[in-house]
């Protein structure tokens, strides 16, 4: 099974050094991983570059050399996504070959689904494919524990509300807030049914 990676997912995670604990989290081997293909430009000379730095941007690029590019998108899906204003070219992709295939796409880019949520046929889909930062932010603490996920954000000095808020040194438990996050969006997102992971052997996630 493919796990396609949003610029936005794979940049935060691959900061934070848990792209490949979120990989292996989420059941996939990560040879099936497909990153966008204007990825490793944005990184090398474009927003991305700025919006990371250089040093930064040089490590992504490393870890976006051993990503393959996501299939070529089916036209089908793309051409009910024209004149959306929220959706731009790359996640659009990234959705069509989602909705074509079987493959999981994990995401931060929320803005996007709730733009093509109600859009024919997207529902039936997508239900189960899309996985959103905050739910395998969860699965990766129950997992690796909060203080290793943790230091792992605090290290990379995102500045992503979600991430501020659910891994401030005040907040001590980042689950009830990642799984706050995560029962929003399953509400403002309906009627597309996101991933659900497994339940854990210690109990719920």
């Amino acid at each position: 099974m493919l796990l396609l990676v949003d610029t936005d997912a794979f940049c935060k995670l691959g900061s934070a050094g848990l792209l490949e604990n979120a990989v292996d989290a989420l059941g996939v081997d990560r040879k099936e991983c497909r990153c966008l293909p204007t990825l490793q430009p944005m990184l090398r000379r474009g927003r991305l570059r700025k919006a990371y730095g250089d040093r930064r941007a040089d490590a992504l690029i490393s870890l976006a050399e051993a990503m393959p590019s996501a299939p070529e998108a089916p036209r089908t899906w793309l051409d009910r996504m024209v004149g959306i204003h929220d959706v731009d070219p790359g996640e659009a992709h990234l959705l069509a070959v989602a909705a074509e295939s079987d493959a999981l796409l994990l995401t931060g880019d929320k803005r996007a689904l709730g733009a093509i949520r109600l859009l024919p046929g997207f529902a039936e889909a997508l239900r189960g494919k899309l996985v959103l930062l905050e739910m395998v932010l969860l699965v990766l603490c129950n997992r690796l524990g909060d203080d290793a996920v943790r230091n792992a954000v605090g290290a990379a000095d995102l500045t992503d509300v979600m991430l501020q808020v659910c891994f401030s040194p005040a907040n001590p438990s980042p689950r009830d807030g990642l799984r706050s996050y995560v029962s929003n969006s399953r509400g403002d997102l309906a009627p597309l049914g996101l991933w659900t992971p497994a339940p854990s052997p210690g109990g719920p996630s």
